[in-house]
């Protein structure tokens, strides 16, 4: 069915217009989140958890925009020598890929749905300098974002889901 012009114009026009959901957005990230969880889609459909069933994370953004993240497996094993400096390969694996970290500025890009992090210091030195771009949804206070296979190296999608704290809860 053919739409006439002008029903199509007024359709595409209320479309194209920003919702109450899409304008609380950018003043919902502001303040504090913390991580319900964090999991893993792979190529072949398998899931894992890297960072555990139930992962220690905070992720805060200001007025600004400015944010930092810090993700962490719960239970990494401490270091033996109790020396930051002098841990086994296995130590710094799992210190490593048990954290994730990063922090920069971070903006909504309403039209594509996505969060847009400048990242200025990462974890990960590859991301550093880099933007980098995730997929998102706000629903009942919880942001779930997801990482693109291209970010990962792996073919691997990663979800982050954060619930924002109440300034009452502060």
């Amino acid at each position: 069915m053919r739409l006439p012009y002008a029903v199509a114009a007024v359709l595409a026009a209320t479309l194209a217009m920003p919702t109450a959901t899409q304008a609380q957005d950018l003043a919902s990230l502001q303040g504090r989140w913390v991580m319900d969880s964090a999991y893993e889609i792979h190529a072949d459909g398998s899931r894992t958890t890297n960072y555990g069933e139930h992962p220690k994370g905070l992720l805060t953004v200001d007025s600004s925009g400015h944010y930092n993240l810090q993700i962490f497996r719960i239970g990494r094993p401490v270091f033996a020598s109790g020396d930051k400096a002098k841990g086994t390969p296995e130590e710094y694996r799992a210190a490593a890929l048990g954290s994730s970290t990063h922090f920069g500025t971070v903006a909504i890009d309403r039209t594509r749905h996505q969060l847009v992090f400048m990242v200025e210091a990462a974890s990960f030195p590859n991301w550093e300098g880099k933007t980098q771009v995730r997929d998102y949804t706000f629903t009942d206070g919880v942001l779930t974002y997801a990482v693109p296979a291209s970010a990962s190296g792996n073919g691997t999608t990663a979800y982050s889901v954060w619930r924002h704290i109440p300034d009452a809860v502060r």
